[in-house]
């Protein structure tokens, strides 16, 4: 390792440890931020639909049984920045074990056990996916629209509402926090393996 990327390193580490500072909400407003289709908006407004979708997230019935798809266990998630994912054909979650295992050691190394307990984090990426599911096939797609209420078109008495990008994964996040019993939401791992990844991928 050469004294640069060691340092690239080292403050990926530093980074990382910081995270825990940032609330969930300002997590979800600064991923919905990220998104091409919200530059520029007010962050007040942002802020407020990741706020609205982490409690709808939050108030999703638990799913009574599994969900009726297949996992799949993949081992190149690091690369792809993703700890699983869902398909819709056929229903199928890829779940990456080794971004599970990278973020469990994470949580191991800087204390964050108590938030996120042993085995948490594939339990977590499981529930989260089984919300895509249900968004994607269920009526709490229109729901969450309803909810977050941006408007598309108005005429007259008409509204038309829209589609807010990345708010569906905001409340996949929220529900797994919530089923799962975690003290934080799952965003701080994906960011805590984002910072983590980065001097790998400046390689």
């Amino acid at each position: 390792m050469t004294r640069a990327t060691a340092t690239r390193a080292g403050s990926a580490l530093a980074a990382v440890g910081r995270l825990a500072a940032v609330d969930d909400v300002e997590y979800g407003a600064r991923f919905l931020g990220s998104l091409t289709l919200h530059e520029g908006r007010d962050p007040a407004l942002l802020r407020h639909w990741a706020a609205t979708a982490a409690e709808f997230g939050a108030a999703l019935a638990p799913a009574a049984t599994p969900a009726a798809f297949r996992i799949v266990e993949r081992g190149d998630g690091l690369e792809r920045g993703l700890l699983a994912r869902y398909t819709s054909k056929p229903p199928t979650v890829e779940l990456y074990t080794d971004s599970v295992d990278a973020a469990e050691r994470l949580v191991a190394a800087y204390g964050w056990r108590e938030w996120f307990p042993a085995g948490s984090v594939r339990a977590a990426a499981l529930a989260h996916e089984t919300v895509h599911e249900r968004l994607h096939h269920g009526p709490e797609r229109t729901m969450l629209k309803e909810a977050l209420g941006h408007t598309a078109l108005r005429l007259g008495r008409l509204r038309v509402l829209a589609h807010v990008a990345g708010a569906e994964e905001l409340a996949a996040h929220s529900y797994a926090q919530s089923v799962c019993g975690l003290g934080r939401s799952p965003l701080l791992l994906s960011a805590a393996l984002a910072a983590s990844a980065a001097p790998a991928r400046e390689k």
